[in-house]
């Protein structure tokens, strides 16, 4: 049988736009050959090299750009946040059991469990929460999981709780409210769900991605969040068309028919020795990037399960959760530099965060410095870092992976840090002491818990509520691209920027208005001069975010607005 040829490579001009590029700062078209960038440069030159053997495309003054990179994301919880109950604008436990009881009504065939999320208690006048016992009512008698915005905690009803086993687990109470095991064993009743189901969920999780400009995603799996299967979905993914982590094939799933964002995967398990470590990668049956992401040292702010030094401004007695110690997470550390792989950490409290820098000096004493460096470790959120803490980073070349519009939600006046931490809130996420100090960062949504919004993110480090912490609106744009690139050691370095030979993987942009943004106003009028050479990005100020045209990743469209045509 003769085998049929290759089909020819689709070779794509786009013009009368700018393309964000170091390769030419006042860049208005790009050549795609295939999978790869094969040119970028000026408008006559577009004209000289323009055929009728490729396709044209005229951006009518859209901004072209590297494809944004999400470094932490829940692809289930994302998909079974965007098709559940909306929370978040909920103002009091009775709107609350309303939206219950309204979701309850409109169900089809009236079982299953009800799935709600993103309530929030700090932005009610009355933070009292519903009793299971009337959750249970406005559902029914239907099970019902309501997590909150945060994802460290949820409400459960009655039932829900008597099918989990939550009586005699760590985190529950008489009330509504779970939290630590208690939280993981009703979270665990509320996702099982047939697999296609979950397929579906993690689908919409993807396409609502490509939707906002999003070229691939680091899945954050782990026991306690969805199981192996739940990571075997979504590494499988990348056995559609163009797939493969790093390149890499993955096993797991078959091949996909719709071209999707890349899954990044993690694994957060935890390891006494390099053994033990390389036998949980052999059990998982797929491919990851390291033992990292949500490996919990500690919760969170909003369920008061971050593990803080001093007592909660709105808690007196109360410190948070430490789920790990720093001989446990060393161990761990020791193990996965033994084997070149990534470990990290969910780190968010300055107790948490004393914990996981006490177990790197723990693991570099081990198995030395070096090791610990060349591993490439990265810690999550590391939300309340001081300049101690900062300089230990750095010094280990940890990368943080941050979410900036953590910053734009719950800082400032009146906040959320405000209420939980008093005057300590000036200290989170000090996006701008990172840099100075030389600690590699990336930038996430930890979707569900912030939108899959990714200049809405930009926007949160331009205008951090401290302005010590702000950064240039380049700085985080680099942060939330190529540093997520980086930050999963991808195998191609050249992936996140758009220059010759580079992958095809970027987004169009309807914009308002180009320009460079920093903090400081002076820098920012003379960046706008010619001679600097400054790529443009969007104007952020303006009230709005750019609408997404089209994404594409090496080279396959994954999303079309239908505005830009050949």
């Amino acid at each position: 049988m003769t085998a049929s040829p290759a089909a020819p490579r689709k070779v794509t001009l786009y013009r009368n736009g700018s393309v964000y590029t170091a390769a030419d700062p006042f860049a208005t078209a790009m050549l795609v050959d295939g999978d790869t960038v094969a040119w970028v440069g000026s408008e006559q030159a577009a004209t000289s090299i323009a055929d009728s053997s490729m396709a044209v495309i005229d951006l009518q003054g859209a901004l072209l750009a590297p494809g944004f990179v999400d470094s932490h994301v829940h692809l289930t919880e994302t998909g079974i946040a965007l098709g559940s109950i909306q929370l978040a604008g909920v103002r009091s436990a009775a709107e609350l059991l309303d939206a219950v009881a309204a979701a309850s009504a409109s169900a089809s065939g009236g079982g299953g469990t009800v799935l709600g999320h993103g309530w929030d208690e700090t932005t009610w006048s009355d933070p009292a929460l519903p009793s299971r016992e009337e959750i249970e009512r406005a559902a029914g008698g239907r099970q019902v999981y309501l997590s909150r915005v945060d994802a460290h905690s949820a409400l459960v009803s009655s039932s829900l709780a008597a099918a989990a086993g939550l009586e005699a687990l760590d985190g529950h109470d008489a009330g509504s409210q779970v939290k630590r095991s208690a939280h993981t064993a009703a979270r665990r009743v509320a996702r099982m769900l047939p697999a296609e189901t979950l397929r579906g969920y993690q689908q919409r999780a993807l396409a609502e991605a490509a939707a906002n400009g999003y070229v691939a995603v680091a899945e954050m799996a782990a026991p306690h969040i969805g199981g192996v299967e739940d990571l075997r979905a979504a590494a499988a993914w990348n056995s559609g068309p163009g797939g493969g982590v790093n390149g890499t094939a993955v096993n797991g799933g078959g091949a996909n028919d719709t071209a999707v964002p890349e899954v990044l995967p993690y694994w957060g398990e935890l390891a006494t020795s390099a053994d033990h470590a390389r036998s949980i990668l052999d059990g998982l049956g797929v491919s990851v990037l390291g033992l990292a992401g949500d490996l919990n040292i500690d919760g969170s702010i909003g369920s008061r399960t971050a593990a803080l030094r001093a007592d909660y401004a709105d808690a007196p007695g109360e410190r948070g959760s430490r789920y790990l110690s720093a001989a446990e997470a060393a161990a761990h550390l020791a193990a996965c530099s033994l084997l070149g792989i990534q470990a990290g950490f969910h780190v968010i409290g300055d107790a948490g965060l004393d914990a996981a820098l006490d177990a790197l000096d723990l693991a570099a004493a081990e198995v030395g410095e070096q090791r610990i460096r060349a591993a490439g470790h990265r810690f999550e959120h590391v939300e309340l870092a001081d300049p101690a803490a900062i300089s230990r980073l750095a010094r280990y070349s940890v990368t943080v992976s941050a979410q900036p519009v953590f910053d734009a939600l719950w800082g400032g006046a009146d906040s959320l840090y405000q209420q939980r931490l008093g005057s300590r809130q000036l200290g989170m996420n000090p996006f701008g002491s990172f840099y100075a100090a030389g600690v590699p960062i990336c930038f996430g949504s930890d979707s569900p818990v912030t939108p899959l919004r990714p200049w809405s993110s930009v926007r949160a480090c331009l205008e951090h509520n401290n302005p010590a912490e702000q950064i240039s609106a380049r700085a985080a744009f680099l942060g939330h691209t190529r540093a997520g690139w980086r930050a999963a050691r991808y195998r191609n370095p050249m992936a996140g920027q758009l220059v010759p030979g580079a992958p095809a993987s970027f987004a169009v942009w309807e914009v308002e208005e180009l320009m460079v943004q920093v903090a400081d106003g002076r820098v920012q009028s003379w960046s706008t001069d010619p001679r600097a050479r400054t790529p443009l990005l969007p104007a952020l100020d303006t009230g709005n975010d750019p609408l997404c045209l089209q994404t594409v990743r090496d080279g396959q469209e994954l999303y079309a607005s239908g505005a830009l045509g050949a």
